[in-house]
């Protein structure tokens, strides 16, 4: 397409002196040349509509762009001229304005959420070029993401473009948030929910933790307690378009929600902007894919990011051809987009096959170490508790540790011998979370299959995080879904050197715990002789009997 809009009604001869302007150029020092403007105003004048141009640093017209009486719709630019981790997009925007009025607050969002280097507005008055208003993004965070030039003939500009713009990007550049580290994004995450604000607060602690564990950076976080969720946007197109503005002014390349967006809200928010959206599934799942390391947790992880797109898989998605359906209206895209979904359906049938071949395999691991008759153990707990710490310093292991969300996502297998030549064998098992998506509970489901045949749970709390309680609520909430809350469980506190001891005494006094710190051997003792007295000394594991909860 040469000519970008609705060019219906036009004379064939005004369509082709509007795509003569492609050739034109203009001096990059200039916004638009005296020359060009009259151009455009003459046959904006001509055919009652406005008319618009973009144009880039080098002074080559990039789009010409017929709108109506009030206003010009701009194509997407996104494929040409991506805006990326730019400061500004590198296109100015002129068009003509036949009432010869100032921008209008539609300009004004246009600036702001596609990032031109400049908007301007040439005011119409018979036919010829008058008032010439300017804006563009403002250097300095203020009350407005913009700063409005003033006013003037357009005869008498004497705005130095590019030396202004380049000016106005280098101090930009300085207002920008330093982030440390080599994180490969940076973010702004979002709670809306009309939760009480203390809980929208710990959820995006979590959330900030989650994005750590991924490698991302968290430049700004947003609460939102609307009286009605929007459920087209979670919140009101006004106030995304702020938010989205802001994110852009910072630097941010990704928009985290905490709530679970539905494909269409996805969709919805998507098209308002170029930063990338996820939500808390899709975060937690970009984390597990980068975590799992056995075929097992591969195919696990790959089956629920599977299952999570299918729904979400759409046109503009997938980067193919946007024609629309119906009798006579098939298309290579809708062609392309039918292809996609039944592609990622047999990926998920042969999948769930496999799922099946190493589920078998397990149970008949399983079956072998329950013929033995040692005692099965299993760590449970959330995220980061301290799990593989535990288990590598009581069988002198070297499980992978790291201090990350979802560290381990393989379970891990190590014997503990007690004295008198008695063993039992401990598993450590994948960290919950707080409203686990329900595709990872299924994925997952067969990896801990293997709590089902556990003599014993022990539930580790990371007793120094604030939201402990929480967490021991999450995880017995996971352990019903799973059908295994039945099972002999000991609480066990971790991280209690960083407690005080008034206070320890209190908490393992009110939950029935035993206290440790995983990372110091020397305070395993209480451990030990819980263990021995649930495993050995009530009797045969399956009298076992429960402690603490």
């Amino acid at each position: 397409m040469v000519v970008y809009g609705n060019t219906q009604g036009i004379k064939k001869k005004t369509v082709t002196a509007l795509e003569k302007i492609y050739r034109r150029k203009v001096n990059p020092d200039k916004i638009i040349s005296a020359e060009l403007a009259r151009y455009l105003t003459e046959l904006s004048s001509e055919i009652n509509r406005q008319i618009g141009v973009l144009i880039t640093r080098g002074g080559s017209i990039s789009h010409v762009i017929v709108g109506d009486a009030g206003s010009v719709f701009l194509p997407d630019l996104q494929q040409d001229f991506p805006l990326g981790k730019k400061l500004l997009r590198g296109l100015r925007f002129v068009h003509t304005h036949l009432k010869n009025e100032p921008l209008t607050n539609d300009d004004l969002t246009d600036l702001s959420l596609l990032r031109f280097d400049y908007i301007a507005a040439i005011g119409i008055k018979d036919t010829l070029p008058d008032r010439f208003y300017t804006a563009h993004i403002a250097a300095k965070k203020g009350d407005k993401p913009y700063e409005l030039n003033p006013a003037v003939n357009f005869h008498n500009d004497t705005i130095d473009f590019l030396a202004h713009i380049e000016a106005v990007e280098e101090e930009m550049g300085r207002q920008r948030p330093v982030v440390k580290g080599h994180a490969i994004e940076k973010a702004i995450i979002i709670a809306v929910s009309q939760a009480q604000k203390h809980e929208m607060e710990e959820a995006l602690d979590e959330l900030h933790e989650l994005c750590a564990s991924s490698g991302i950076a968290v430049v700004d976080r947003v609460i939102q307690r609307p009286k009605t969720i929007n459920p087209r946007y979670l919140l009101g197109a006004g106030r995304l378009k702020e938010l989205i503005i802001d994110a852009l002014s910072k630097g941010a390349t990704l928009l985290v929600f905490n709530e679970n967006l539905s494909p269409s809200q996805t969709l919805a928010v998507t098209e308002l902007t170029e930063i990338k959206v996820i939500d808390r599934t899709a975060l937690i799942l970009d984390i597990f894919a980068r975590r799992a390391m056995s075929r097992d947790g591969k195919v696990q992880v790959e089956l629920a990011q599977l299952k999570y797109r299918l729904p979400r898989l759409t046109g503009k998605g997938t980067a193919m051809s946007r024609l629309t359906g119906g009798i006579g209206g098939r298309g290579p895209g809708e062609m392309k987009l039918e292809i996609d979904r039944r592609r990622t359906r047999d990926k998920i049938n042969i999948l769930e096959k496999e799922l099946e071949k190493l589920s078998m395999a397990r149970k008949q691991r399983r079956s072998r170490r329950s013929e033995s008759t040692i005692p099965i153990v299993s760590i449970v707990g959330y995220t980061n508790a301290g799990k593989s710490t535990l288990l590598n310093n009581l069988t002198e292991s070297a499980a992978f540790v790291e201090d990350k969300m979802f560290a381990t996502l393989d379970t891990s297998t190590r014997r503990l011998r007690f004295p008198e030549e008695r063993d039992v064998i401990i598993t450590d098992t994948v960290g919950f979370i707080k409203d686990l998506p329900p595709d990872l509970i299924t994925a997952f489901k067969a990896t801990l299959e293997e709590l089902e045949d556990a003599d014993l749970l022990i539930h580790l709390v990371d007793c120094s995080n604030p939201r402990f309680a929480q967490h021991i609520n999450s995880v017995e909430t996971i352990l019903k879904d799973l059908g295994i809350d039945g099972k002999p469980t000991l609480l066990v506190f971790n991280k209690t050197d960083k407690i005080h001891e008034d206070e320890l005494d209190g908490m393992l006094r009110i939950y029935g715990a035993v206290g440790i710190s995983a990372v110091n051997p020397s305070t395993f003792a209480p451990l030990l002789d819980a263990l021995q007295e649930q495993v050995f000394t009530t009797g045969r594991p399956e009298e076992v009997k429960p402690v603490g909860v």
